[in-house]
């Protein structure tokens, strides 16, 4: 499943895995075969898992929590299979995807049948906030994905820009699944807000991560083939600062905004980028936002699980795959 930082709630994590399965059950074969093939996929879970953490810093109860959980994890599975469409994707964690599989129409809507289910699933609770924090965080990471389209190969978006699409598309969700696991168990709003604040910086860390790990990952730990925001005229951290300080700067811009790229031409991109200090600037921003991770976990109050927590923000900003 995941590392062993979720040793503590596995056993949870496991009934998790099993209500997904039956969440996405049909009597339809064909959307039982896809959403299931999409499952067994695998993945990190870290929403959920964010879910059942955020929940054991009060009151802690696993019936209140695994429906949110489940639901978390629908939510970001269903954006995995139309970011696929978008992307034209045809692996994912080294798994043909649906759209490889069974093509952009059917992919199109599994995404929004994994939403519909999700949409059951929060409907259970009672709290206002639980729904009202999901669907602005839907509404915003949708924004978040429109902006990551239409600014493809725009060399001249701006740190600022970065961090205002990573927060929509990446670090919303998981700071909703920090925050709601603790309300979904009915904590207290300054112990869920300081949940939320701490899934915000872990979310930011986490994508500028991913970011640093496309351009430099090996392609079998990443599961896709490196260098594919480049490929694609995604403009990320480590290519926005090398735009900037880069004394090949035009080189690059040409490298680029060039579609349709070789393999020698991203890893040439790669190599200016790395050069200039881009991925070493990037890679400290990361740990920028973990030390304000840990300075918010520091409010909160000194239950096991607080050690796991800063077990985990220590890891993202470290981590391979």
């Amino acid at each position: 499943m995941m590392l062993n930082f979720f040793d503590e709630i596995k056993n949870e994590l496991r009934i998790v895995e099993d209500e997904l399965k039956l969440a996405v059950r049909s009597s339809d074969p064909l959307l039982t075969e896809t959403s299931t093939h999409l499952i067994n996929a695998g993945g990190k879970r870290l929403r959920p898992a964010f879910c059942l953490l955020g929940g054991k810093f009060y009151n802690f109860n696993l019936d209140k929590l695994i429906p949110l959980a489940v639901a978390l994890e629908l939510i970001h599975m269903a954006t995995l299979v139309h970011d696929d469409v978008v992307d034209s994707s045809l692996t994912r964690r080294g798994i043909p995807t649906v759209k490889a599989k069974w093509g952009n129409r059917i992919s199109t809507h599994i995404g929004d049948y994994l939403l519909g289910k999700s949409l059951i699933l929060i409907s259970r609770y009672e709290n206002p906030l639980i729904p009202k924090v999901l669907a602005d965080t839907s509404v915003k990471m949708c924004e978040g994905e429109i902006i990551q389209i239409t600014t493809s190969y725009n060399t001249d978006q701006t740190i600022r820009d970065y961090f205002y699409r990573i927060n929509r598309k990446t670090a919303l969700l998981i700071s909703a699944s920090c925050q709601l696991g603790a309300v979904a168990c009915g904590a207290p709003a300054p112990l869920h807000q300081s949940l939320r604040r701490f899934g915000h910086h872990i979310g930011m860390a986490f994508q500028i991560t991913d970011d640093i790990l496309d351009m430099t990952a090996e392609q079998i730990k990443l599961g896709k083939p490196v260098g594919g925001d480049l490929q694609q005229g995604i403009i990320t951290l480590p290519t926005i600062y090398a735009l900037q300080h880069s004394s090949e700067r035009q080189k690059l811009h040409e490298l680029i905004t060039k579609p349709n790229k070789a393999e020698e031409e991203i890893n040439e991109a790669i190599a200016l980028i790395t050069a200039c200090g881009g991925i070493d600037y990037s890679a400290e921003m990361a740990r920028k936002y973990i030390v304000k991770a840990k300075k918010e976990l520091s409010r909160l109050p000194d239950v096991p699980v607080k050690k796991t927590m800063q077990i985990i923000a220590d890891f993202i900003a470290i981590r391979k795959f």
